[in-house]
């Protein structure tokens, strides 16, 4: 199957997506429905084949109303991380040229603030309930506005397209771009076909949790594939270690999805918590996002059994690495062998290396597999210079000789803490707007809980003093511009950061000095 109308007609009362802690669900039937209504209006708006609509959203039920809407019109559907800022938010929603907003009430302080700062997005809609507690200026009741549309498919049905954004080394987010492929909703879809169902085994009975934001790359693609097979996706409004576990018995999960550092967490629980919870029904629990330390695996497949199915692929999908918990085992450390993508190791200079040795990470696919949306240059810095079907996203590693890859470093000094990607040079970049800052360097470091934490270190501008006091006027000057997890966790000074002659940050040896050995997530 492809889509949940295949699945409404069927099965009408099943239900598509439950919300773990309050119970409230949307059925096949009804998410048919209301994904139509959203869609002829749409259409009514203008919205066309390649069009973009954005949604900012906590883990909300109608995040699905939107995203199949979007599926069903030949549209491109960004998401946007609810922890924004409304001046980050804003960006995004610009530069994908949205002219559909969809926001939820956990969001409408920063939705508001950002309506000045959007152009040519007309129709903006609020979710939930359509009651006067909802009611946020400058945005529509998202359900008064679909009733006024039939709920019935429109005459044509082109399959849209997530268009997900990932910041570079420019600062500012990027768009991920892949053409639309020209089919219909209604075709079978057999990419996403064979990675949720061959791979993973989900399919019409599966109950598959999502402890993770529905904004992130997996979680919007795992429950809505899940959904297109006939499953039910049982979402977590936020990850909570004992609760997942209840979660596990109380809705019989046969599938799941983790980053490591909810591993971690399960696995400091007291044992009598660990035990608390039937977990018979789990099947598969996948896992991906960030390295996972050797260990924390070991143990959590000594715990659930050999159920760990990892991967290893970004956003673009230039490439996908899959490993069974038996391969891994025999190869501890390995994120797999590629089911996408043919994988080139490549010195500094492009030469593809022998067996063993580490290097940059290529993927050869037929065709380009992506660009970055309104920036050729970073879509051109992804490809190879000899080779133009052959993509990178910077990270390092090395294949043996079964063809297993090992990733041996990380994109250049992108910060990876409880598995969401942070990128330096945007909080570098907003640091140094400050006054009083002369130059800043932004790095990870060690943080036993989530890998790595943010780190900046400043070179004050001359004459003034580097004390507590400007530590404390930089941070608050952080958060007022910066979502919370960009925020820098620690600050440092000093006198001058070391800076090549080209003016290139020699960033490297400031980072070397906070780790005294390479962080046991990276293997």
């Amino acid at each position: 199957m492809s889509y949940p109308g295949a699945h409404a007609a069927n099965h009408p009362d099943r239900p598509a997506v439950i919300m773990a802690r309050d119970g409230q669900t949307r059925t096949f039937g009804e998410l048919e429905a209301r994904s139509c209504q959203f869609a002829q209006l749409m259409w009514a708006a203008g919205l066309r084949r390649g069009d973009h609509v954005a949604i900012f959203a906590d883990n909300n039920i109608g995040y699905f109303d939107a995203y199949w809407a979007a599926m069903r019109s030949g549209l491109y559907f960004t998401t946007v991380n609810r922890y924004l800022t409304a001046e980050e938010a804003a960006y995004i929603v610009n530069d994908c040229g949205a002219r559909v907003l969809v926001a939820s009430p956990a969001v409408a302080e920063a939705a508001t603030e950002m309506l000045p700062l959007i152009g040519d997005c007309d129709v903006r809609l609020m979710l939930g309930e359509a009651t006067a507690s909802h009611d946020v200026a400058g945005f529509d009741s998202f359900d008064d506005a679909i009733a006024a549309y039939p709920a019935e498919p429109l005459d044509e049905q082109p399959r849209g397209a997530p268009m997900l954004y990932s910041s570079g080394t420019t600062g500012r987010p990027k768009g991920i771009m892949r053409p639309l492929d020209g089919t219909s909703i209604t075709d079978p879809d057999l990419v996403g076909v064979g990675m949720i169902a061959g791979i993973f085994g989900i399919g019409e009975g599966s109950m598959y949790l999502s402890p993770a934001p529905l904004y992130h790359s997996a979680p919007l693609a795992f429950t809505t594939g899940t959904q297109s097979m006939g499953g039910t996706a049982v979402v977590m409004d936020r990850f909570d270690a004992a609760e997942s576990l209840a979660y596990i018995e109380q809705y019989g999960i046969t599938h799941s999805q983790w980053v490591p550092t909810m591993f971690s967490r399960m696995l400091k629980l007291p044992e009598e918590a660990r035990a608390a919870h039937d977990l018979s029904s789990h099947q598969v629990a996948v896992h991906a996002a960030a390295p996972c330390p050797v260990e924390v695996k070991q143990q959590m497949i000594d715990w659930w059994g050999p159920i760990l199915h990892e991967y290893y692929a970004g956003t673009e999908l230039n490439g996908f690495c899959y490993v069974t918990s038996g391969e891994w085992l025999e190869r501890p450390g390995t994120v797999g062998k590629p089911l996408i993508g043919v994988i080139h190791i490549c010195d500094d200079e492009g030469n593809e290396l022998p067996t063993g040795e580490s290097g940059t990470i290529y993927f050869e696919r037929e065709v380009p597999a992506f660009e970055y949306h309104n920036d050729p240059a970073k879509t051109a810095e992804s490809r190879h210079d000899r080779h133009e079907l052959w993509s990178t996203l910077g990270d390092v590693g090395r294949v043996d000789e079964d063809g297993y890859l090992f990733l041996t470093d990380r994109k250049a000094f992108m910060i990876i803490s409880g598995g969401v990607n942070i990128y330096p040079q945007e909080i570098e970049d907003r640091l140094v707007m400050h006054p009083k800052v002369g130059d800043v360097a932004v790095f990870g470091v060690p943080n036993e809980d989530f890998g790595e934490e943010v780190k900046a270190v400043v070179e004050p501008v001359a004459g003034v003093e580097a004390d507590d006091a400007l530590a404390t006027e930089l941070l608050a000057y952080a958060r007022e511009h910066l979502a919370n997890y960009k925020v820098p966790r620690s600050l440092d000074f000093r006198d001058e950061l070391p800076r090549l002659p080209t003016g290139k940050l020699y960033k490297r040896v400031l980072r070397d000095e906070y780790w005294s050995e390479r962080s046991s997530s990276i293997v």
